[in-house]
């Protein structure tokens, strides 16, 4: 399986509201529930005004179309990760997932995951 970097730092964090929320930007993604409304950005994208805010965070991306009905893919993914002691943020969405970890553990999550039989691919997408 194919995992792709992603070539920008990202921020986790949490909005009051979507209005400061630049939709126009080439990666973002908002959660939104009865309790909270999170969004994951370009750290330079991140509005001015959050309630919460986490900076620090590298991703990448399973490369393709995951089907609905592959099971396992993001659980093996992170339990690699867990047994080597790194903590992860992922997100979904309709056609793939895509999993954040903490930017001073991000060469060696991709260490660790070639290791284990994948290969990680340098994004072509914009800075």
């Amino acid at each position: 399986m194919e995992l792709q970097k992603l070539p920008y730092e990202l921020t986790v964090c949490k909005l009051n509201s979507t209005t400061q929320t630049d939709l126009s930007q080439p990666f973002y993604f908002i959660g939104k529930t009865d309790e909270e409304i999170s969004l994951v950005c370009r750290t330079q994208d991140t509005p001015e005004h959050t309630a919460a805010r986490d900076d620090g965070w590298r991703g990448f991306r399973i490369v393709g179309t995951l089907d609905f009905s592959l099971i396992g893919i993001l659980s093996r993914l992170s339990g690699i990760l867990a047994e080597n002691r790194i903590g992860i943020f992922a997100v979904s969405t309709f056609n793939t997932d895509y999993i954040l970890v903490k930017a001073e553990q991000f060469d060696r999550a991709m260490d660790v995951l070639t290791a284990a039989g994948y290969t990680v691919a340098e994004s072509g997408g914009t800075q």
